[in-house]
Formats: structure tokens, sequence, C-alpha cells
């Protein structure tokens, strides 16, 4: 029988296979079969003795590893008036709820505001070159979401039995098999794009009817319940089942339910600033004597500070080694900032955002709205301030130490964002406290990342998309809406993930729901 080996630690120039020859006889196995890695990770905190940690399963000589499969339960049965299910939003939550429909035997329609992947990158890059945005196909909108531009992270801090469903399925479509394994999963935002073209061609085959170019203007209500959507084009679509998966940007959707009555509330949230570091200062304050280590490839980091008089804090967030700097905007009189990296993360430099963490009761109280209201004004503030100085579709942006120290007199690095830079005071652009907050936490990141504070750094604005000021509140145990039934809020944009993998699991979740109604 296979044995499962936990926390092996390798020396990065040692190699694993000659590890497991050694230490499988003091295990009982005489010769090692075939092996596969479960879990691997870097530790580098040793400053002489680097190293990998593995989880592997070995298999005995001749014996062959049954690779874990996810075989569904049976096929739903459905009814004579059955009524296909809607899906709104094609980002990871609505993709995946669609993935899990028709692998259940359930037909499905999912609409989409943007155009598919391949021309919603002609907008894009429209956008980051001439600054001419297109309100369907932007970093936002469009096929894939967000996360189709935003570094094809797989991190996530949710614990879901999904987690393991949703690699397995990416690596169908094309993703990396080693994303199944690694503690930082990363698909890399140019293959994601290839992944998603043959997860559509998948649902198209299997039952789910896809529209592009055709964005749900409002929801079919009757008495507290949702039976339908209405289409820009003016058609309607009639069914029990309509999950909401439509983003963290799409206020117009959310501005609609509350107008009609569904319960929506406000939610606490983050929003701050991105940072860029050339990635080789990363990897030596990382990886110091072993920054060139070819295994190690381009370092990241996670840092959090929380005040504990204040209960306010600091993080960072979406951590792209070897990135480029984005601007991510929907609309035209605001500038918003992301980052991603591809594949290779071979960019010669690394970018993370760095927010504060926003507590809705606190800061707005009753107005739900006042997530929202702030989103609005530090963006438009942004935008507001790059046409000042001549620039138009330009992210501002100041020297880390000028940050710091509240001036203008540090020069501004080389950028990798494809849209340019224009200086601006961010100090004074932000309010006093967030200011304060993102000042305070990058002197205490210095302090666990020596180097980290470096003329060689500056920051971009405005992160303010890091997810919805808003929830539609939905039950725990049906997943509706507590105020419409047949109505599934899903994934990031109804205040329920925080990312690919999260927004993905979410949405099969609500799927099975809906399976659940046809045993």
């Amino acid at each position: 029988m296979s044995k499962i080996f936990k926390d092996l630690k390798v020396d990065i120039n040692k190699d694993l296979t000659e590890h497991l020859a050694w230490l499988l006889p003091q295990h009982g196995m005489a010769k090692q079969g075939a092996y596969r890695i479960l879990r691997q990770s870097v530790d580098a905190r040793k400053k002489h003795s680097p190293h990998f940690v593995y989880t592997v399963e070995v298999a005995e000589e001749n014996e062959e590893l049954s690779l874990e499969k996810f075989e569904l339960p049976p096929l739903a049965k459905l009814p004579a008036d059955f009524q296909k299910p809607i899906i709104v939003g094609s980002g990871p939550a609505g993709l995946f709820a669609a993935l899990r429909l028709v692998e259940r035997g359930i037909p499905c329609r999912l609409f989409e505001r943007g155009s598919e992947s391949s021309a919603r990158i002609k907008g894009i890059n429209k956008y980051w070159r001439y600054g001419e945005l297109d309100p369907r196909n932007n970093v936002c909108y469009g096929e894939g979401g967000a996360g189709l531009y935003s570094d094809g992270k797989l991190i996530t801090r949710i614990k879901s039995e999904h987690i393991p469903y949703v690699l397995n399925r990416l690596v169908q479509f094309g993703a990396p098999a080693e994303i199944q394994w690694l503690s930082n999963p990363h698909v890399g935002s140019d293959k994601i794009r290839r992944v998603i073209p043959l997860m559509r061609e998948f649902l198209k085959n299997h039952g789910c009817e896809i529209h592009y170019n055709s964005q749900v203007k409002k929801l079919i209500y009757g008495r507290g319940s949702v039976e339908g959507v209405v289409t820009e084009q003016g058609d309607e679509y009639h069914s029990n089942h309509v999950i909401l998966a439509t983003g963290h940007s799409a206020e117009d959707m959310l501005n609609h339910l509350i107008e009609s009555d569904v319960f929506v509330e406000g939610k606490s949230f983050a929003m701050g600033l991105r940072i860029e570091h050339p990635q080789k200062a990363i990897n030596e304050i990382q990886y110091r004597g072993f920054a060139d280590h070819p295994k190690l490839g381009s370092a990241n980091y996670k840092l959090a500070h929380h005040d504990d008089l204040t209960g306010i804090g600091v993080y960072s967030f979406c951590m792209c080694p070897g990135g480029y700097v984005l601007s991510s905007g929907t609309e035209k009189n605001g500038i918003v900032v992301n980052g991603m990296s591809n594949f290779n993360r071979n960019s010669p430099f690394a970018n993370a955002a760095i927010v504060v963490s926003i507590n809705h009761e606190e800061l707005f109280g009753a107005d739900r709205m006042g997530g929202m209201k702030l989103r609005h004004d530090l963006e438009t503030r942004a935008f507001n301030a790059v046409q000042a100085v001549g620039g138009t579709k330009e992210l501002p942006t100041q020297n880390l130490m000028s940050f710091l120290e509240e001036t203008e007199k540090n020069p501004m690095n080389t950028t990798s964002s494809p849209s340019g830079i224009k200086p601006i005071r961010l100090d004074q652009l932000l309010p006093k406290f967030m200011f304060s907050k993102i000042k305070e936490g990058i002197q205490k990141f210095d302090q666990s990342m020596r180097g980290f504070i470096t003329g060689q750094s500056q920051l971009y604005g405005v992160e303010s998309r890091t997810s919805c000021p808003l929830r539609i509140t939905r039950d725990e145990k049906t997943l509706q809406s507590i105020s419409h039934k047949g109505l599934f809020p899903c994934g990031e944009g109804a205040g329920y993930a925080g990312g690919i993998t999260s927004a993905a699991c979410d949405g099969i979740k609500c799927a099975e729901k809906i399976f659940e109604s046809y045993l």
C-alpha cells in the first residue's frame, strides 16, 4: 500500500527522489514506486538553510497510485415543468456554478454583460494604451471576471470540501498540474486566459446556453420571490432559480436590488494603495544569500499589522511576484489600481496591495451605502488628481519615501504599469485615518522585512476594489436571499467570497442547493 509522508524537509540543492530513496527503507519500503507531491512550500526563515517542505504519497514498487476522482452522485431528475436555472455573471462563481449544474445534468442559462475573453482583451488593451474605457470589456467586466486579470492566484483562507474539485477542474481545462499541490497555487494571467475558452466550450456542449453582450438589467419579481430576469435587449427569461454572481463592481445591479427592496446591507471591507518594489529587492529580503538560486524563483510575502487599541488592521493583499501594476477602473471618471503576474512571474517588479480594514458599523453606522460612497470618492479624487497635472489614463503614483515623509521631493521609479504614471501626493489624496494607518503599517512591515522601506519602491492609487462594500444577505441553510425566494446571491459581489477559489466554491455551493431541490 502507498504511504503518505508529511513535512519532508529537503535542502534546495538536493533532489526529492534521492531523499525518498534514502528515507523509505527506514519505513519498511524496500523499493520505491511512483510518487506524487500533495503539497510543496518553501521555508527560508533560517538564514543559512532554506529548504522545501513536502507532503508526498509514495507507492510500493509495481503499485499504481490511484488519483483522486470527483465522481458525482446520480443526476438530477427534472420535473415536467422544469425551468432552466439562470446565472448572471461569468466570473469564477458563475462559471463554476454552471459547470456543477451541467455535470449534474441540469441545463442552465448564463448571461454576461461583456464579451468572450478573446474580444475582452482588445477593450482592455485599448484602455491601457489610450485611456478609452469600454464599459463592457475591462479588467472587471467580461468573461472570466476580475480574476482573469488579477494574477490567477488560487490562494484562499476558506476551508471547503470543494477546493480540490475546483483545482482538479482547472487542470482538466489546461491549468498547470502543480496548482494541486503548491502551497501558493498560481495559474498566471496568461495561462488562465487559455483555460476559460476550454471551460466555455465544455459548458456549451453540455447544456449551458451562454449569452454574451447581454446585460441583465433587472430581475422579475413575484410575491417575495425572484422569477426570472430581463436583459438589456428587453427579453424576458423565467426561472425559479437565479444565481446572481455579478462580481464586486456591478454597482448598477446592486442599486436595482435596493430599489426593488431586496435585502442588502453594508459590510466591512478594505481599501488602500498598491506598493511596487524591484523583485530583486524582495528576493534578497526573503532569501538573502540564496536570492539568485534557480530553484527558488520570485519571492513573495504576506504582511499584517493590527492595532489593538483601535481594532484597525493593515495588511498586504493580492501579492504579485514578478508582476505588473494595472489600471482597472470600470467608470470613466474614476481610477482604480490592481496587480497581476503571468505564470513564469518573470517581470523585474513585485507588487502588492497595502490596505486598511474599514469597519462599516463604526465608520458609517446605519448608512449602508457609506462604503460605496467612500469608494466612489477615492476613485474620483484619483482621477481628478491625474487630470489636474495633464494626465489622462495614467496611475497616480508617489515614491515611498516621499509618502512617508509627506513630501514630493523623491523622484519616480521605473514602472511596470502599461498605463504609465503621474506624480501625485497620495499622502494628501487619502483620508487622514487611511494615510496614517498605511504609514504605520509600512513602518511595522519594515521591522519584519528589513529593506521593505526603500526609495526604490513606490505607491499607486487607489486599491479600492478588494471586495464589495455591500452584502446581499442570504439564508445560511438554503443560500437564498432572506427577502426573496429563488434568488441565490453568490460570490464576491454578494459578499460571500474573496478571490477566485472562494468564489468558485461559492458558485458550486449554490448549484448544489439547486440540485437538491430536484432530488
